[in-house]
């Protein structure tokens, strides 16, 4: 009778139960499950834990005669590490440890990989030697030598301040409030890593500031994570990180603002505040999963920013007067219109600041409460428990106000009892999500606003948008060629001959030729000419038709009186306006 030849499993599971690693009855448990499973003796043992990474391979070379090497305390020179492409190594779970003469010693998680060994041979011309070692030994050593020949954790710490020395101010970065409920210390503390990564995380934060960032973008890819700064409306890629900082770097910041480390499936919001050299700066943070890891915003709020006078955020001549006048009306309502991110917050709190004094009750109702202004009550709303824009106005028209501020008006109800408010006695300010002024009028019809309430209680209507401004000290001028001058709607014998700027770039403004923005005006007065209009519920392009006829100066118009006194260029108004339809 011809013996029995046993399989590499079986042979392996009768090496285990020698050394003394599994039992005859966790054999038999195996060998069932591999019956109905179909999967290898050895990845079951593994999954259940019966046996270390280790153990089975060291059993493993026992059997196939090849020797174990263990990783952890072998260091391999950086030259044997480049004799393969990391992406052969990573695929086949194999990495180069030493050479002698023409042999190269491979450690394998699987030695009978035969593929492996044949791309090997090709790449390196080499006679292959097999060692073995485990799976995560080898993940964990390709890890070490990528990390050494991209550069240590410091090295990117460097990096990120190749524009400057923000060290020291890292170190003295302040977080105000640092929560560490449901916090896994000890699986932070076991990163040798750790103390770099905060580093690094404060070298972001302080060099964001320094940069005059408004947002901070970690945006984790397949290889990489890439840091990206939103400065004055663009975004710039700052530092590209190594993977395996990403989910260290994403516990930091969840740790910073307060919110839960173990969750990584669910998007989080939350926040915190810092102090770098005297200066308070609360930041939003938002935390979403992706296909490659949890992507991280964080939105810098500068509190000085917000508290500027009109006069210093782009309000100039005709439309500030005008402004100022309404705004000091005792009721109505005010709306400012424009995308996200344009201004509209500043705009309002600089309203707000100029009105403010102690004979009168100013009252936000905002989401979220961005700034915190003195003397004035502010609201935050909360959906989860009911507190609406709608519930809040509700309320706060209870508390004796002279002055309300909506966030903004979502809906109908929101409207309504805005516009109730108005033709009560209140002046009214909040914002909406509209292209233009003229266009606010028709977004107030479709939430089923009546004409004759809209006619009745908005004063006016403020569009607005930001441009860039240009660096003074890199600026450049030329002459306003044919097709700008009509981009423009520059009208004028002569005016295709006029001077303006452009950007050029300078270490002074990062290479872009802008440093800061300022904002771009639209007002629309609803005066009786208009009123009529809206009660005939005529559309947006006829009622901006008549202001335009009337006087009102358009973003465009605005944006170009900006470029012919050298603040801003003639790409940056036509980036973010539209040319008018004649």
């Amino acid at each position: 009778m011809p013996p029995v030849v046993k399989t590499f499993g079986e042979r392996i599971a009768d090496a285990l139960v020698e050394e003394g690693l599994l039992t005859t009855r966790q054999i038999e448990e195996l060998l069932e499950l591999q019956k109905k499973e179909g999967t290898r003796l050895i990845k079951l043992a593994l999954e259940k834990a019966y046996v270390s990474e280790q153990d089975m391979a060291v059993s493993m070379g026992r059997v196939l005669n090849v020797p174990p090497v263990n990783l952890s305390r072998l260091s391999i020179p950086l030259e044997i590490g480049e004799l393969l492409p990391r992406e052969v190594a990573h695929n086949h779970k194999i990495v180069p440890v030493a050479r002698l003469d023409n042999k190269l010693f491979l450690a394998m998680a699987d030695p009978l990989n035969v593929l492996a060994v044949d791309d090997v041979r090709r790449i390196t011309r080499l006679e292959i030697a097999p060692l073995i070692a485990s799976e995560k030994a080898i993940i964990d050593k390709l890890n070490s030598l990528d990390a050494a020949k991209s550069g240590s954790m410091e090295d990117i710490i460097l990096d990120a301040r190749k524009r400057g020395d923000v060290d020291e101010a890292a170190d003295e970065l302040e977080v105000s409030k640092e929560a560490v409920e449901d916090v896994n210390l000890d699986q932070l503390a076991a990163s040798s890593e750790e103390a770099p990564v905060i580093k690094l995380a404060n070298l972001i934060l302080v060099q964001a500031i320094k940069d005059r960032a408004s947002d901070i973008h970690v945006e984790p890819f397949e290889k990489d994570v890439v840091a990206r700064f939103r400065i004055d409306g663009i975004l710039y890629n700052i530092l590209t990180i190594q993977k395996r900082f990403q989910a260290s770097i994403a516990s930091r910041v969840k740790i910073m603002s307060g919110l839960n480390i173990a969750e990584k499936r669910l998007p989080q919001d939350g926040g915190m505040r810092i102090k770098i050299g005297g200066k308070d700066v609360d930041i939003r943070v938002s935390i979403v999963p992706t296909a490659f890891g949890e992507r991280i915003v964080l939105r810098l709020l500068y509190r000085e920013s917000a508290l500027l006078p009109l006069d210093q955020i782009g309000f100039t001549g005709e439309t500030l007067r005008r402004f100022e006048e309404f705004i000091t009306k005792p009721h109505g309502i005010i709306l400012v219109t424009g995308p996200t991110g344009s201004g509209k917050t500043t705009t309002l709190y600089g309203a707000l600041s100029k009105i403010n004094s102690p004979d009168k009750n100013i009252i936000t109702i905002e989401d979220p409460v961005e700034y915190q202004l003195k003397g004035i009550g502010q609201i935050q709303v909360n959906a989860k428990i009911q507190l609406t824009f709608a519930a809040g106005l509700r309320s706060v028209l209870r508390q004796d106000p002279d002055v309300i501020l909506v966030g903004e008006i979502r809906d109908s109800e929101t409207a309504e009892i805005a516009i109730q408010a108005a033709l009560t006695g209140h002046l009214v300010f909040s914002t909406l999500h509209t292209n233009d002024a003229a266009g606010s009028i028709t977004r107030l019809l479709d939430m089923k606003v009546e004409p004759f309430l809209i006619s009745s209680s908005v004063m006016a209507i403020l569009a607005q948008r930001l441009v860039r401004v240009l660096c003074t000290q890199c600026r450049e001028s030329y002459p306003l060629t044919q097709l700008e001058t009509n981009e423009l709607e520059l009208t004028g014998s002569g005016a295709n001959l006029t001077m303006a700027y452009r950007a050029k770039g300078c270490p002074a403004c990062f290479q872009t030729g802008y440093l800061g923005r300022t904002a771009i005006y639209e007002l629309l007065e609803i005066d009786d000419e208009v009123r009529q209009l809206i009660m005939k519920e005529n559309d947006a392009s006829t009622i901006k038709a008549l202001a335009v006829k009337k006087g009102m100066t358009t973003l465009r118009q605005d944006g170009a009186d900006k470029v012919l006194k050298g603040i801003t260029s003639v790409d940056e108004v036509v980036r973010v306006t539209q040319k008018e339809t004649q």
